[in-house]
């Protein structure tokens, strides 16, 4: 008889916390208006930037540790076990203060990633505008030239600049101003030319610089093996959102660095391709002339 009446009183409490619950989702649900909706759906693009940013940082490891510590923190408030509760507060205290000053690099290149507008389809807006025909023959010109210096193992840096403006670098080296040639591209950097060392600067179609200096890279788990041209491509990867084309001179291996990461071994075909898919929003098959 006990057993019987506990259960029907554990099952009016159940009931009464479902019926609560469902009071709480409508009442919640009557007060939602426009703004929360827009208000859900900005927190949900800026986690899902920052998360796609993070998981390509070490610094993402230091976040699962800080959510460990904070799922700590509330199971030690729940549980009242007041030492550990008392240290990991003054932790938080003391951490949020360091972490800004420990991770000012990485925080600023955030900050330079969201404000260069690398998503891609900020970066395909108005490329409909422009003429695509010229678009193809110089991404197959750049790629000609790249394969030919690759076999003549001539190094190269070539930066194609999208949305991110690159007017320091520009500033840096000699203007230009040409048609994109595989010719006058394989001339700039033959090893006897006075423009040969450093980047060339391609945008909107035209070289419109040479001899750039490119800014070496922030992190320090780049690895220490590869030329100064490598990692002057992904130092300038990790400020922009350009593609940086590098060819190496001791092994002609062609490498692209974007978006803080080095590609190796491209073909003259593969590269063609990558192109057109990273600056057409195309699948590198529709043009092939």
């Amino acid at each position: 008889m006990f057993s019987l009446l506990s259960l029907s009183n554990t099952t009016d409490a159940l009931v009464g916390q479902i019926s609560g619950l469902l009071e709480f989702a409508k009442s919640a649900f009557s007060s939602f208006y426009i703004n929360d909706a827009i208000d859900i759906l900005l927190l949900t693009v800026l986690f899902f930037l920052a998360a796609r940013y993070l998981r390509k940082k070490k610094v993402g490891v230091l976040i699962v540790g800080i959510t460990v510590c904070i799922a700590v923190f509330v199971l030690a408030t729940a549980f009242e076990l007041t030492g550990i509760r008392f240290i990991l507060s003054g932790v938080f205290q003391i951490g949020a203060l360091a972490l800004v000053i420990i991770f000012q690099p990485e925080l600023r290149e955030l900050l330079e990633t969201l404000g260069s507008g690398s998503l891609k389809g900020i970066r395909s807006f108005g490329q409909e505008s422009r003429n695509k025909q010229k678009q193809y023959q110089s991404i197959k010109n750049i790629s000609k030239a790249v394969h030919i210096l690759s076999v003549e193992k001539t190094g190269a840096l070539i930066v194609i600049e999208r949305t991110t403006k690159l007017d320091d670098i520009l500033h840096s080296g000699t203007a230009i101003n040409a048609d994109v040639s595989d010719s006058l591209l394989r001339n700039l950097f033959f090893n006897k030319a006075p423009l040969h060392d450093g980047a060339v600067v391609i945008s909107a179609d035209k070289i419109v610089a040479a001899s750039c200096i490119l800014p070496l890279p922030r992190r320090t788990e780049v690895d220490s093996g590869l030329g100064t041209r490598h990692r002057a491509a992904i130092g300038l990867s990790e400020i922009s959102d350009a593609i940086i084309v590098v060819v190496s001179e001791e092994t002609g291996i062609i490498s692209v660095a974007v978006e803080c990461e080095l590609i190796r071994d491209f073909t003259a075909e593969t590269l063609r391709k990558f192109l057109i898919k990273e600056l057409l929003q195309e699948d590198g098959e529709e043009e092939n002339n």
